[in-house]
């Protein structure tokens, strides 16, 4: 596996020496979970479409090495049978792995195990300036390996990565906790991952669901290794809904990790397939991640909503799609906030904290020492007469800056170019940019987040 995995190194290596020594790279990829829309270009673009293989899974020293295009379906594929997973494996399947390390990451187990980054060993990386290089914390290339998460390609493409794996259980047993008050919602959900319990049972997984401002769910995994029956949400049933009715659930590990990725999280009732007829017809082979992908792209591509907005006479809308953090500390006062302003219902909540050790990453910084609050909305509202189409989106940004926390950049930013600086260390990108690419074949980071180019 290892010396095909080279030869596919070679072979990229080779088209990179092909594309003219001035002229601007990116991947040539068929697939993306980027939310930002992208100005027209005719850059060449590099096909890494064969680096999808898992290299080698080691249950004795719980590792794994992986190339950068590998899904984590397939990646989680590879792994469960080893009785291990990932340390943080991302809501979608379609995700790749070097996607989430240079684009950032979080699930249910980041409370615990922080962000995908964190648990890689070793990256094999090709650079701006075309050099193959291997990066760990403690080598030449540590500066890169640290500064590599949060860069999404502006430093170099993921080719191989090693990454630690933990042990499972068959099943996990889900508790939603409803609470009606934001700040006993956030101080529970603070008990929980300092104690890692809940009524004296060890905890695993925690995440949340806020339906409104007096329906806030607290959802808590733990591993077992039996259950009286598991829930199925591949198909007929959905997930987000089972969170109001059912205060206890039974998931198989595999189920668990992609519990979200049927519906996309709730997404799916955009297109009109969380009735019982559509998902009677499209079955399981359909009802996922990447099918929605398609219909979004062919969205983008056509404006069919705001074509129907039109006829219908109805104010335009503006697309919210956003993840954020803010410490802990601040959480009830940002969805004070969000109620107020943004209205959008329903809500994802995953507390994280980073790994300790004391491990630097100066792109995404965040205070080992404190538990951020993730918070996950996709959706869209209309806009007053006369309002600019980033209105919102500049407001959440503005409020996340405020409240100490940091914003996601997999989807539409509309910093001004010194803030953003300011905010993801464009001194540190700068040093990295003129160490690895000095003759700037890849985008910088600004122009990629908020230019879209």
């Amino acid at each position: 596996m290892f010396a095909e995995h080279a030869a596919r190194v070679s072979r990229l290596r080779s088209q990179l020496a092909r594309i003219a020594p001035h002229d601007r790279v990116r991947l040539a990829k068929r697939t993306s979970n980027l939310f930002r829309s992208r100005a027209a270009t005719k850059t060449p673009g590099l096909d890494v479409s064969d680096f999808t293989h898992v290299l080698r899974v080691d249950p004795l020293t719980r590792t794994a090495e992986v190339e950068g295009m590998v899904t984590y379906e397939h990646l989680v594929d590879a792994t469960l049978p080893y009785g291990l997973m990932p340390l943080v494996v991302p809501q979608l399947k379609t995700i790749t792995l070097g996607g989430a390390v240079t684009g950032l990451g979080i699930e249910s187990s980041s409370f615990r195990n922080g962000m995908p980054h964190e648990s890689v060993l070793e990256m094999e990386l090709l650079t701006g300036d075309g050099r193959v290089v291997v990066a760990r914390p403690d080598n030449e290339h540590r500066e890169l390996f640290h500064g590599f998460p949060n860069s999404y390609g502006t430093l170099g493409y993921a080719l191989r990565l090693r990454i630690q794996l933990e042990p499972v259980k068959p099943y996990v047993r889900l508790r939603h906790l409803r609470y009606r008050d934001a700040r006993a919602y956030f101080a529970g959900l603070a008990a929980v991952c300092e104690t890692r319990t809940h009524d004296g049972e060890l905890v695993d997984f925690v995440d949340g669901t806020v339906f409104g401002p007096d329906e806030l769910y607290l959802t808590v995994g733990t591993f077992t290794d039996t259950a009286p029956a598991t829930s199925d949400y591949t198909w007929l049933q959905i997930y987000y809904q089972s969170i109001r009715r059912r205060s206890t659930d039974y998931l198989s590990v595999r189920d668990y990790l992609w519990r979200w990725d049927t519906d996309w999280f709730w997404c799916s009732r955009a297109f009109g397939v969380q009735h019982r007829l559509p998902r009677l017809l499209l079955g399981r082979r359909l009802l996922r991640s990447s099918v929605y992908w398609k219909i979004v792209a062919f969205e983008r591509r056509f404006q069919i909503a705001a074509r129907l907005l039109r006829l219908r006479g109805l104010p335009p809308e503006e697309t919210i799609v956003q993840d954020i953090e803010v410490p802990l500390a601040r959480a009830a006062e940002f969805l004070d906030f969000f109620e107020r302003e943004i209205r959008i219902s329903p809500v994802w909540v995953c507390p994280i904290r980073p790994r300790p050790g004391g491990a630097r990453w100066p792109l995404y910084e965040l205070d080992s020492g404190t538990l951020y609050v993730n918070f996950g909305f996709w959706s869209a509202v209309p806009l007053a007469p006369g309002e600019d189409d980033s209105v919102h989106n500049r407001m959440i940004e503005a409020e996340v800056t405020k409240l100490g926390g940091r914003k996601s950049l997999y989807s539409d930013s509309f910093y001004p170019e010194d803030e953003f600086w300011r905010l993801y260390n464009g001194t540190a990108f700068r040093k990295l940019k003129g160490d690895y690419d000095p003759e700037g074949r890849l985008l910088d980071l600004y122009e990629k987040c908020v230019r879209r180019r």
